[in-house]
């Protein structure tokens, strides 16, 4: 079915969606809450249930100043040591509008590494200095290919606005039953994550 567009070429006169187009649907399946907790786990709700899961970031707030949040992936063991492999690049800028920049982050991305992975660089733990984001999770009970991620965190540090993206990919056939989340030093001091699965 075409969509139609109106003479003077907006999207104006479309009044309904074709039936065919579907999906996209989120559903909420776990918020788990931090409170200094050295780390929060999702090893429960991630299956074949979706083929895509969706973690948000609410107000991530470190207890040490200049520390990163950490991610890893669980495949079948009762361990968090996932082989991965990531690229990362971090976007600044300073609160009086100077300093701003777009680089590769050498320090931040993995060759088939086992231990904790950054989705960001070093946040600060002042209330105007928290966290928040998404990771995405794609296909994580295929046991054929590996199972890709990207991450989009957004934090402040010090007089800075910092965003790190992140993608990459669990080089393991084995299904990805679990995530977990921690700070690269010390605890979360506070805030939520949800966990969505999506249709």
């Amino acid at each position: 079915m075409a969509i139609k567009v109106a003479n003077n070429q907006s999207l104006t006169a479309i009044t309904s969606i074709p039936a065919s187009i579907t999906g996209g649907a989120m559903t909420l399946l776990e918020t788990k809450t931090a409170s200094s907790s050295a780390t929060v786990t999702f090893d429960s709700d991630i299956d074949d249930t979706y083929d895509e899961y969706v973690f948000k970031f609410y107000n991530i707030h470190p207890a040490t100043n200049a520390t990163q949040l950490q991610v890893n992936f669980r495949d079948g063991s009762t361990a968090y040591d996932a082989t991965k492999t990531s690229t990362a690049f971090n976007s600044q800028h300073k609160e009086d509008g100077s300093g701003g920049s777009l680089g590769y982050e050498t320090g931040t991305d993995i060759a088939q590494g086992t231990g904790f992975m950054d989705i960001s660089v070093g946040a600060g733990y002042g209330n105007d200095e928290c966290l928040d984001g998404t990771l995405h999770l794609y296909d994580p009970s295929n046991t054929t290919f590996v199972k890709h991620f990207i991450s989009d965190i957004t934090f402040g540090y010090n007089t800075w606005l910092m965003t790190t993206r992140v993608s990459g990919y669990c080089n393991v056939t084995a299904a990805i039953d679990g995530v977990q989340f921690k700070m690269s030093s010390d605890e979360i001091d506070s805030g939520v994550i949800k966990l969505y699965g999506i249709s």
